[in-house]
């Protein structure tokens, strides 16, 4: 920002302006040096004098007319060159629509100030000033309008000419201020400081703008009437500047606008090209997965029947192929079909573009076109109904296999399960034949867990595969479940009771009433149902039959039993899974083992040590038995006569008979 000159003008103004042909003179020469010097080296000290051989004069109106004169004498020694060479300038100023009224040849070769000035002049209405046009107005009218309407908003400036409007300086530095605030402030000028602000505008217009200081400050503000016609010759440079200045920001701002435009579409096009690839490419990954999964499948169709493959696995898959499709459908082809859309929109706008700057329209190339694009989507779409057809028709078939083959191994246990119910109603003729048919029933019952199992698997595949119904079989797995449990307890049970017949049939040393008490009791105590009892179990039934021991006796007694027990299973061949418990978390005694200890216990074998063991109970411990012993014992009275004449007396009383005297006499 430059700072204001502090000179003033003065209080009166000089006692008699200058000559006005002086300050035009001045005027005219820097105007006139100012545009010599933009191509060439020639320089005029006195615009008056050095015009008047012509050379100059041809020079400056080549320079500012943009078009040379031809052939004139450069160096005119004789008058008559002169004349000749300002002839020739005086006809291209005609030529150019100029009236040169009065003005001679002879006039400029003879320094005739007023006409030199006024020819001066002339040329700088013509090639300088006659350029600022405005409707219906002189270049002069158009050129103070110019200046009126930009310092229109500036209080202090007022023009109305190009005289004494422009002696305190403010409308110039309006001027600068209008188009360049950031050269001046204008609100700190001094309004009072006519030079100042007269020097203030003219250097920084000189510096700032390139506009030469054609006037002096003295000849604007200490004359009372500056001479309008320089004054004009300097506006008018102002004029040219901004107007200049307005045409370059005019041209950046329309190069600007194209440069973003071009930018802007420079990049949409990469969009363009870069989103339709990709979208294009998406779509045929899509195209390719379904494909592939269509030839899987029809390979898969041609598979030897004889060839097993996953079918539940491959059922599952389908399953997840028809929801991706699904998903698809919902979330992906929306986003596909968004794409496509907004990139017709993106092509409409670039065409749109470039049309409104009358700029070639941009030309896609032709597998990115929207026709293109359009292409492939239908395929897409065309390919999406058959590939749906496809999954549903996978779904189906295999959803026919998983029910197939439930149905054939069902069918097939059940087959298995009423041939071995049926041959169990076969009746043996002895009951060692009907207990072993029955275990080699049982066997072959156990033998088709395998197939239960595989059968549960097709079950559980017809689950996950939402088969409610099969139409091929009426069988479910819970009724073969229940059908086969029910034939494994029917038949375990049979084996047990026919055990057990085996067993009560070889002991015939025991009553049939014995037998029946002995296997009910076995039975109450067997809670497990596995026909053997633990150890409380067993000790529960023997103090059924008021049978009692001590630990130490009950611990001997049990652990003889059950290990009896566990021989006997593995003398029949039974493993761990067999009929007959074995040992396991504990020892048990079988009702085999049960039943020979009571025989032992109960049946009479008279011998010596039973018959004294039945003393000892009846006579409840003592060395000797009374008649009432033996009558509380159940003997009948002939009985109780019989045996107390037999029998010593004990201590030689009557009423005591020694028991133990007695067998010794008898068994020895």
């Amino acid at each position: 920002m430059f700072l204001q000159n502090s000179s003033r003008r003065p209080q009166s103004f000089l006692e008699e302006d200058r000559n006005w042909a002086q300050v035009q003179a001045k005027t005219f020469t820097k105007w006139a040096n100012n545009q010599l010097g933009k191509e060439s080296n020639l320089f005029i000290q006195d615009i008056l004098h050095d015009l008047s051989d012509g050379t100059i004069l041809i020079k400056l109106l080549e320079i500012i007319g943009k078009e040379s004169l031809g052939r004139h004498n450069i160096k005119p020694g004789m008058r008559i060159q002169k004349v000749e060479n300002i002839n020739k300038a005086l006809e291209f100023i005609k030529e150019r629509g100029v009236g040169l009224t009065n003005i001679g040849a002879e006039d400029i070769v003879d320094v005739n100030p007023k006409l030199t000035l006024g020819l001066i002049w002339m040329i700088i209405l013509r090639f300088t000033i006659s350029e600022i046009r405005e409707e219906g107005l002189t270049a002069k009218d158009a050129l103070l309008a110019w200046c009126q309407r930009k310092t229109a908003s500036y209080e202090e400036v007022r023009i109305v000419d190009f005289s004494s409007s422009w002696q305190d300086g403010l409308a110039f530095c309006a001027l600068i201020h209008k188009h360049r605030p950031d050269l001046l402030d204008y609100n700190k000028l001094n309004k009072n400081d006519f030079a100042g602000n007269t020097n203030l505008a003219f250097n920084i217009a000189e510096s700032e703008l390139g506009i030469p200081k054609l006037l002096d400050v003295e000849d604007v503000c200490f004359v009372k009437n500056p001479d309008s016609k320089s004054i004009m010759t300097y506006v008018a440079q102002y004029f040219h500047a901004f107007s200049s200045q307005s045409k370059t920001d005019t041209a950046g701002r329309r190069l600007r606008k194209l440069t973003d435009l071009l930018q802007s579409v420079y990049g949409m096009k990469n969009n363009y090209e870069q989103r339709s690839r990709k979208l294009i490419s998406d779509i045929k990954s899509i195209q390719k997965n379904w494909e592939s999964s269509i030839t899987n499948w029809s390979s898969l169709q041609n598979h030897s029947k004889n060839e097993t493959f996953p079918t539940v696995n491959n059922y599952q898959d389908a399953q997840n192929d028809l929801k991706s499709l699904n998903h698809f459908k919902l979330k992906e082809k929306r986003l596909l079909m968004m794409e496509k859309l907004e990139l017709n929109n993106l092509l409409s706008d670039i065409q749109t573009r470039l049309t409104t700057f009358q700029l070639a329209p941009y030309n896609p190339q032709p597998d990115i076109l929207p026709s293109s694009i359009d292409k492939h989507w239908e395929q897409l779409g065309i390919l999406e109904i058959n590939y749906r057809k496809e999954l549903l028709e996978k779904v189906k078939n295999f959803k026919k296999t998983l029910a197939l083959e439930f149905a054939n191994e069902a069918t097939q246990l059940h087959e298995e399960i009423t041939q071995i119910e049926t041959n169990a109603a076969v009746q043996m003729k002895t009951l060692a034949d009907q207990l072993y048919s029955t275990k080699v029933l049982y066997e072959q019952h156990l033998s088709l867990e395998a197939l239960l199992s595989s059968v549960e698997i097709k079950h559980k595949n017809c689950l996950a595969a939402e088969i409610e119904e099969n139409e091929y079989t009426s069988l479910t797995f819970d009724e073969l479940l229940f059908d086969y449990e029910l034939i494994e307890s029917t038949l375990n049970k049979k084996v047990k009771q026919l055990e057990n017949q085996m067993v009560l049939r070889n002991s015939n040393a025991l009553s049939v009433a014995q037998l029946e008490e002995f296997e009910s009791v076995f039975k109450s105590f067997d809670r497990s149902k596995e026909n053997s009892l633990s150890d409380a179990e067993f000790r529960a039934a023997l103090e059924t039959l008021d049978l009692t021991y001590s630990e130490d006796e009950f611990s001997e007694l049990f652990g003889y039993l059950s290990s009896q027990s566990y021989e006997q299973n593995e003398s029949r061949g039974f493993d761990a899974n067999g009929i007959e418990n074995e040992l396991q978390n504990e020892m048990k005694v079988s009702f085999e083992s049960y039943i020979r200890f009571l025989v032992a216990v109960f049946e009479d074998q008279n011998n010596p040590s039973q018959v004294y063991d039945s003393f000892v109970t009846a006579s409840n411990g003592k060395p000797f038995i009374t008649t009432n012993d033996l009558q509380y014992a159940g003997l009948s009275s002939d009985q109780v006569d019989c045996l107390e004449k037999l029998m010593p007396k004990f201590d030689n009383d009557k009423n005591k008979l020694d028991y133990a005297k007695y067998i010794d006499d008898i068994f020895h």
